[in-house]
């Protein structure tokens, strides 16, 4: 295929999109995007519709759909029969699924906040923190399995 104006590099992609070249290779892999072209060479050879999709994913991804969702989304777009009642039931269940995140996210912080609160600046071996994530309890170390 003979290189046109509009064709740029792996490489040039990732600059303008902010993607890494294994991520844009990845998302090829797991046919989140399409194969291009390529030149004679043998390089991919990539073009603004390209960039576009790639730009969707990255956006999507930033506000944490899941490939999986990335790629209903996208059959839509690329089918162009979708109706916003669809978008909308996409998104609305992504919203669930985020809100869910944040319940999670606020009982993480508060356990958290727990496990600091129990430092008192000894030693180490002695870090509840530590034990808590070993999941060890009193118990245990009493009887001397990690000793």
């Amino acid at each position: 295929m003979n290189s046109h104006k509009s064709d740029f590099t792996i490489g040039t992609l990732s600059k303008y999109s902010s993607v890494n070249i294994e991520t844009i290779r990845y998302y090829e892999k797991v046919e989140i995007m399409p194969s291009p072209p390529r030149s004679e060479g043998g390089y991919r050879l990539y073009n603004e519709i390209h960039l576009r999709r790639l730009s969707f994913v990255r956006r999507s991804r930033e506000l944490g759909f899941s490939l999986e969702e990335i790629r209903g989304l996208l059959t839509l777009v690329d089918d162009k029969s979708y109706t916003w009642a669809q978008v909308e039931s996409l998104t609305r269940e992504h919203l669930e699924t985020t809100r869910k995140k944040i319940i999670d996210l606020q009982k993480l912080e508060v356990v958290l906040d727990d496990m600091a609160s129990k430092c008192d600046g000894g030693h180490v071996p002695d870090c509840p923190v530590i034990d808590t994530l070993f999941g060890e309890t009193l118990f245990v170390r009493s009887l001397g399995a990690f000793s």
